[in-house]
């Protein structure tokens, strides 16, 4: 949940200003105050988490109000404030469905707050659980989640269904775009902690300074900003699985302190001397040779043995022969179930032209490729024009120069981060990078 929404219906401009201030304390609540039933009601487009109402209406009294909230939204929870205290209406609004009954008083901004919270504390559990449940009514069935139906995929499935049958770690290996997280999320949601959370990391999108407390948690006071306790992200999925995603960008210095996390199958928080056992099974998965970086020094051998476990490459697309038109077919329903439209259909000229091409992004960049073309192309097919690749755009910028692996990355994260205006988050999102690579580079004034 982004910003929660809630909608203040009171018609005393006084305290509803008061309201409104105070509410606005929190700066996850977005607040809309109106005057009256029919200005609320108006304003429903704008799909509020929550509504507080005045009993006492100029145009319509709060269990009317209520009623025709619940014509329009069944489920969003509603707090009526009123200047009775008479049991009665209080009991019949509850009986009605009101999420709580707040009456004017000294306390009534401090009863309100701690509603408020209560209620988006359960709303979030409620879409948590939901979640937990569409992802296991799915199963993560390799054939679902895991499109294709090459020789090459086919001992990727293998491989899964032996990991699903014991707890033993597992390492993922494949090029960007590949897939990785899919194949991790499907082993474990076919597996026996599949009730259990599964937790994913990007190693590399965290800052060096930042990565010991997102992993391992900290106390209160343990350093300077450390305004309360922190869960880290081993605790959080006790039980479960944690997938450490880009596992070779992890710095020397906590290779160690996970090593010991894996030994002794216990995390202690960055300030703090108590120990919190881990029942857990932890999937890694990088793009990189790992055993290569081992060899030169960057990554600790003992370490690299006690991660690899069961390894699992998972094949480039250009190595899965036949999958492009069955995974072309997939994204196609998918784009049409998301936008609902109807199926865009596709025809053999633009079919053979992506068979023709070696897609250096892979399976992400197929679906990227579908979704573009799906919405420029016209009368709802797509022609062989309306096939735009992305990374063939990249080498026809970058590689007609006789330059270093350095400076070609360098003129490449250049153009991204001048494309989007500066923004490093969507740059290390679209290069599936590190943003702390990014930060380090404009530091060090390689960029900018």
């Amino acid at each position: 949940m982004n910003s929660f929404k809630i909608f203040v219906v009171e018609d005393d401009p006084w305290y509803g200003e008061m309201l409104l201030y105070h509410l606005r304390q929190n700066p996850d609540f977005e607040v809309t105050i109106f005057k009256s039933g029919k200005e609320c009601l108006s304003s429903f487009y704008k799909q509020p988490d929550l509504i507080t109402i005045d009993f006492s209406l100029p145009d319509m009294t709060g269990d009317d109000l209520f009623k025709a909230i619940r014509k329009v939204d069944a489920k969003v929870p509603i707090i009526v404030i009123s200047s009775q205290e008479d049991i009665k209406v209080a009991v019949g609004m509850m009986k009605m469905g009101v999420a709580d009954y707040l009456v004017k008083g000294e306390n009534t901004q401090e009863l309100l707050w701690n509603s408020i919270l209560r209620i988006k504390e359960n709303l979030q559990l409620k879409e948590e659980v939901e979640t937990l449940r569409e992802e296991l009514g799915q199963k993560y069935s390799f054939e679902k989640s895991i499109i294709g139906q090459s020789r090459a995929l086919k001992k990727v499935f293998s491989l899964m269904n032996r990991a699903i049958e014991t707890s033993i770690n597992v390492s993922i290996t494949g090029e960007t775009g590949t897939g990785k997280e899919l194949v991790a999320k499907a082993i474990h949601f076919n597996g026996s902690r599949k009730r259990k959370k599964f937790i994913p990391v990007n190693m590399g999108a965290i800052p060096k300074e930042l990565i010991e407390s997102e992993l391992f948690g900290h106390e209160k006071g343990a350093f300077t900003g450390a305004i309360g306790r922190k869960i880290g992200k081993f605790e959080e999925a006790n039980g479960g699985t944690i997938f450490l995603d880009e596992i070779a960008e992890l710095d020397l210095n906590l290779q160690s302190k996970l090593l010991r996390v894996l030994q002794e199958r216990e995390v202690v928080r960055v300030g703090s001397n108590e120990a919190v056992p881990l029942d857990i099974r932890i999937i890694t998965a990088t793009h990189r040779d790992l055993r290569e970086i081992v060899k030169k020094g960057g990554f600790r051998e003992d370490l690299y043995f006690r991660l690899i476990g069961l390894p699992i490459n998972v094949p480039p697309l250009r190595e899965r022969e036949g999958d492009i038109p069955i995974l072309i077919n997939h994204f196609l329903r998918e784009f049409a179930k998301e936008n609902r439209t109807n199926q865009t259909r596709i025809s053999n000229a633009a079919i053979e032209k992506l068979m023709r091409y070696s897609f250096p992004g892979n399976v992400r960049e197929l679906k990227a490729t579908i979704d573009l073309a799906a919405v420029i192309c016209s009368d709802n097919v797509i022609n062989e024009s309306d096939i735009t690749y992305f990374s063939s755009d990249v080498e026809r910028l970058f590689f007609r120069e006789n330059k270093t692996l350095r400076e070609y990355t360098r003129n490449i994260i250049q153009h991204f981060f001048e494309k989007n205006e500066g923004d490093v988050l969507k740059t290390a999102d679209e290069l599936d990078i590190g943003k702390s690579k990014i930060y380090k580079m404009i530091k060090e004034g390689e960029i900018g």
